[in-house]
C-alpha cells in the first residue's frame, strides 16, 4: 500500500480538487492569527494540502514539533509561524514529489516570516519508522499530523514511535479520519478508498486500544465531523459505511491534564459542522 499511496498523492492528485471526498479537506474557521498566517503560505504549498482539520493549538511560541505526513508543507510553515524564529518544526514525509515542493519553498518561508534562517527541517521517511530517522528520543513538544495515519500500514508503530519522540509532558495532536465500524476486508486494499482516507481509517474503538497500548492516556475530543461522500462509485463500494473526521489530543500516560475538552465517541456526539459539498473549498 505504501507504494500506492505515494502514487496517489505524489502523481494521481495534483491539488486539493482532484480528491473525491471531503475527507481530506478542512472546514473549521481558523482564528484570525491562523488566517494571516495562513497568507505567508506559498500558494504552490496551499494547493497540495490535503489536511482534514486544523492543527494549529495555541501556546507554541519557542516549541520544537514534528508534523508526521508533512507533504508539501503547509502545516509544517503555518506552525513555523507560530513557534517563532526561536522554536522548529520539522517534517516527514515518504513522497518525493510533495518534499520536493516544500524544499524548493523552504528559503521564499523563511524569508517571507522575517527569519534569518529557516525554522524549518523535512525529513524523508516513514512514519511507521521513527526510530530510523535522525530524531532524539523524548525532544518534541508537539507531534502534530494531519489526515495522514490512516495511510499507514502499520498504526501501533506510528503511535508507539511518537510516544518515544514525545517529552513526558508533550501532547501529539492530530487531526484524522475514522470508521463507524471496522473497513471490511474486501475495501481495505482499494487504490482510490485507501488514497482518499477511507480505507485504512481506523474505527474508533480500534484507535482507543491503540492509543491506549501505545502509553497514552485517554483521548481529548477537540473537533469533529461527519464526512460527505459524493462520489456514486465511492457510495456504492461503501454500502452505508459511515466516516468522521476527529481533531484529537493525547497526552503520555499519567501526565497531568488541565484541558477541559470533550472526551467521547464523535459517531454519538453532535457535531457543530455539518458535511460539505463534498469537495474542498
Amino acid at each position: 500500500m505504501r507504494e500506492q499511496v505515494r502514487d496517489y498523492y505524489g502523481d494521481v492528485l495534483q491539488s486539493s480538487g482532484d480528491l473525491k471526498s471531503d475527507a481530506c479537506c478542512e472546514i473549521s474557521t481558523p482564528e484570525p492569527h491562523i488566517l494571516e498566517a495562513l497568507k505567508n503560505i506559498h500558494p504552490e504549498v496551499s494547493s497540495k494540502y490535503y489536511g482534514c482539520g486544523l492543527i494549529a493549538p495555541s501556546g507554541l511560541a519557542g516549541k520544537r514539533i514534528l508534523d508526521l505526513g508533512c507533504g508539501t508543507g503547509r502545516d509544517v510553515f503555518l506552525l513555523a509561524q507560530l513557534v517563532g524564529e526561536d522554536g522548529e518544526v520539522v517534517g516527514v514525509d515518504m513522497t518525493d514529489n510533495q518534499l520536493k515542493v516544500a524544499l524548493e519553498h523552504e528559503a521564499w518561508h523563511a524569508e517571507r516570516f522575517g527569519y534569518s534562517k529557516p525554522n524549518t527541517r523535512f525529513l524523508k521517511g516513514y512514519i511507521e519508522e521513527l526510530d530510523q530517522l535522525d530524531l532524539e528520543p523524548g525532544s518534541f513538544d508537539l507531534v502534530i499530523s494531519n489526515c495522514v495515519i490512516n495511510l499507514s500500514t502499520d498504526k501501533p508503530a506510528v503511535f508507539a514511535g511518537v510516544r518515544h519522540l514525545l517529552k513526558s509532558d508533550g501532547v501529539m495532536h492530530f487531526a484524522d479520519v475514522y470508521a463507524e465500524r471496522e473497513v471490511p476486508a474486501a475495501l481495505r486494499t482499494d487504490p482510490i478508498l485507501y488514497g482518499e482516507c477511507l480505507a485504512g481509517a481506523l474505527s474508533w474503538s480500534d484507535f482507543l486500544a491503540i492509543a491506549k497500548q501505545s502509553g497514552f492516556e485517554a483521548p481529548d475530543l477537540v473537533d469533529h465531523r461527519p464526512l460527505a461522500i459524493t462520489d456514486e462509485a465511492l457510495i456504492d463500494k461503501l454500502d452505508g459505511l459511515k466516516f468522521v473526521s476527529s481533531t484529537v489530543e493525547l497526552r503520555p500516560a499519567g501526565a497531568s491534564s488541565n484541558c477541559c475538552k470533550t472526551t467521547g465517541n464523535p459517531f454519538e456526539l453532535k457535531s457543530q459542522h455539518a458535511p460539505s459539498s463534498g469537495k474542498c473549498c
